[in-house]
C-alpha cells in the first residue's frame, strides 16, 4: 500500500497569506463586508469602483466576483453587473447535504489507508488547534479544509475529489467562520470525533461522522 506520506496529491502548502494572489485578497475582503452586511442583497458590485478602491485592474476584481458567485453569495447577469444574494439560500443547504454524502463515501473508501495512518489527518485537527489558541482564521480555515483534503485523497477516487473540490470548500470553510460570535476552538474540535472513529478503526462511526459533520457547520452558516 502507498504511504499517504509519499503520495505527492496530500502535499499541504504553507499558509502564506501576504503572498496571497491580488483576486484572493478581494475576494477575502468582499466576502467579509457581505456577511458583516456592509452590503445588503441586491446591491449591485461595481468592477470599476472596486478596482479603483483596491488598488488593482479589473481582471482580479472580475476573478473574485466569480469566486463569490461560486460560493453563492453574487450572482452575475451579463451585461447588467454583480448582484450581492442573500447568502442564507436555501442552495447552502443543497450544499452541505452533497458534500456530506461525499465525505461519507470518501471515507468508506479511505478508512484503511487512513487507519494506518492516523497522523496525516491528525496534524491538521493539531493545526486547527493551535489556530484557535492563536485566533489565526486563515490558519484553521486552512487547516479545516485540509483535515477533510487529505481523507477525499486517501479515497483514491479522482471523480469523488473533483466533485468535492467543486463545491469549493474553502470558500464554503471561509463563509461559515467569518459569521458573528464563532467559536473556534470549538470548530477544531468538532473534528476530533472523525478523527478518534479513524484511530479506532470504526468505518461505520467515522461514515456516519463525516456526513454529520456537515451538520454543524450548516447551523453555523
Amino acid at each position: 500500500m502507498q504511504s499517504l506520506k509519499n503520495n505527492s496529491r496530500t502535499v499541504d502548502p504553507s499558509v502564506d497569506i501576504d503572498h496571497q494572489p491580488i483576486s484572493v485578497r478581494i475576494r477575502n475582503a468582499l466576502m467579509e463586508r457581505i456577511i458583516a452586511g456592509h452590503y445588503a442583497p441586491g446591491d449591485r458590485l461595481v468592477e470599476l469602483q472596486l478596482a479603483r478602491e483596491f488598488g488593482s485592474s479589473q481582471a482580479p476584481v472580475r476573478e473574485a466576483l466569480r469566486d463569490l458567485e461560486n460560493a453563492g453569495l453574487v450572482t452575475i447577469r451579463p451585461r447588467r453587473g454583480s448582484f450581492v444574494n442573500d447568502y442564507h439560500a436555501t442552495t447552502q443547504h443543497e450544499i452541505y447535504v452533497v458534500r456530506g454524502a461525499l465525505e461519507e463515501a470518501a471515507m468508506r473508501l479511505a478508512i484503511d489507508r487512513l487507519c494506518a495512518e492516523p497522523d496525516i489527518v491528525g496534524q491538521h485537527l493539531d493545526g486547527m488547534r493551535q489556530a484557535a489558541t492563536d485566533g489565526d482564521l486563515e490558519g484553521i480555515i486552512h487547516h479545516s479544509v485540509w483535515f477533510h483534503r487529505v481523507i477525499m485523497q486517501a479515497a483514491g477516487n479522482a471523480l469523488l475529489l473533483r466533485t468535492w473540490e467543486s463545491l469549493h470548500v474553502e470558500l464554503q470553510s471561509r463563509k461559515t467562520l467569518l459569521q458573528p460570535n464563532i467559536d473556534m476552538s470549538a470548530v477544531a474540535e468538532s473534528h476530533a470525533p472523525i478523527l478518534d472513529a479513524i484511530v479506532a478503526g470504526d468505518t461505520e462511526l467515522a461514515c456516519r461522522l463525516s456526513r454529520e459533520h456537515q451538520a454543524y457547520f450548516e447551523l453555523k452558516a
